[in-house]
């Protein structure tokens, strides 16, 4: 049969993903590239936000309108929060929550399979998406997905590093560790400085040539991990969900730290690695937050030089503690702060990119356009595009930097001889 799996929402679901193309692959299905005359396609589903649940169901009725030949399964955290709903819909033959996601390939075909090797592109990535922790134990107050993926759980440290060795063995340049709560890897075992050990196992006993992180409480990055960012295989980007700049608002979100211990975490991080990409994400409109509140987190985020930022307007989850709290923020204005810390957002990643300018980085290329140029990301995360006749596929080749225009870096393939 003809396979055509999507995922949406976080690292994780497209890590799952990856995961069951393997599986199928392994049963001796062909796992396509597009949706046109697949038998069965499958959709990694994410309810994160309001808006996530809606996608994850607009885009089952999409799938069946166009292509009415295939059934459907969903899967992923949305399919598991309404799991009613999800069957009802039409094409659907298959909601496969969380607890039963490892299996989905054998309830789908009701063949137990081997997964077959990771190849560079063939699942449609460069990187190669590592699950190696899932679930969590934090209880901020606003998060459904801790609700819909149960209690913390680590892969074992000797199969997640033989893991990331098949990986690079099998030509990966890069592999990117994930979890719902990675920073917590290792802790249900008592596994000390769990995330860094696993780290530093990966650079130590594997070949891969570049080891990436999705994203990590602030609450997990401890000395040990930051240590680790003097090793040039290990991709100088840090994602740390800031969720707010202002005190009063951290406290009603359950977030375990003030915006001072995470400006400290900041500086400790840059000071072993200047040049590093921290990215976060913001909840703006919380439950209470006024605007002297947010002008404060705007301030913050303004003074954190963060390279990138994903903002939310805070959305009402069931089921979650946040849902019963007082003072309500009106629609329309959680709409319009989140417009405002966009474009500091947008402003920020500019000056961080316009940084890097006649700077000479090695670039992992990973696709091809029409035009003829190649697209690829530098270990910081800076997109770079460059024109050439030659296959740059998966290959990870020095680069100098000349221009910025529209996001996007112009560069210059530096060539020996």
């Amino acid at each position: 049969m003809q396979i055509y799996l999507e995922s949406l929402g976080c690292r994780l679901n497209a890590a799952e993903i990856e995961a069951m193309a393997r599986l199928f692959a392994g049963a001796g299905h062909d796992v396509v590239e597009a949706p046109e005359g697949a038998d069965i396609i499958v959709l990694n589903s994410c309810t994160v936000t309001a808006q996530a649940a809606r996608k994850s169901r607009h885009r089952l009725h999409t799938l069946h309108h166009r292509y009415p030949q295939a059934r459907l399964a969903v899967s992923g955290c949305w399919a598991t929060e309404d799991v009613a709903q999800a069957s009802r819909l039409p094409g659907v033959a298959w909601v496969i929550p969380n607890e039963d996601k490892a299996r989905a390939v054998e309830i789908i075909t009701g063949v137990v399979a081997e997964p077959a090797p990771w190849s560079p592109g063939r699942w449609g990535h460069t990187r190669a998406f590592l699950a190696v922790q899932d679930g969590c134990d934090h209880a901020c107050t606003y998060c459904v997905t801790r609700l819909l993926r149960g209690p913390a759980r680590s892969r074992p440290l000797a199969d997640a590093v033989q893991a990331a060795r098949d990986l690079a063995v099998q030509g990966a340049q890069e592999v990117v560790l994930t979890g719902v709560s990675l920073g917590a890897y290792g802790h249900e075992v008592g596994l000390e400085h769990g995330l860094a050990t696993l780290v530093a196992a990966i650079l130590r006993e594997t070949d891969v040539p570049r080891l990436r992180l999705s994203s990590v409480e602030p609450w997990d990055v401890d000395e040990s991990l930051i240590a680790l960012w003097d090793n040039p295989r290990f991709c100088r980007q840090l994602h740390i969900p800031l969720q707010s700049g202002c005190d009063v608002v951290l406290q009603r979100m359950g977030r375990r730290y003030t915006v001072a211990r995470f400006a400290a975490l900041v500086d400790a991080v840059r000071a072993v690695s200047p040049a590093i990409a921290i990215t976060t994400d913001v909840i703006v409109g919380f439950p209470g937050e006024s605007e002297a509140d947010f002008a404060a987190s705007l301030d913050f985020v303004a003074r954190m030089a963060f390279a990138r930022l994903h903002v939310f307007p805070y959305s009402v989850r069931p089921g979650t503690p946040a849902i019963r709290l007082p003072e309500a923020v009106p629609q329309a204005t959680r709409t319009e702060r989140a417009a405002r810390m966009r474009a500091l957002g947008e402003q920020l990643a500019t000056e961080y990119r316009l940084g890097f300018i006649g700077q000479t980085l090695p670039v992992l290329w990973e696709q091809r356009d029409a035009a003829g140029y190649w697209h690829g990301l530098t270990d910081n995360y800076l997109e770079v595009v460059v024109p050439a006749e030659e296959d740059l596929y998966n290959r990870i080749m020095s680069t100098h930097l000349i221009s910025l225009e529209d996001d996007v870096l112009s560069g210059e393939l530096m060539r020996i001889g």
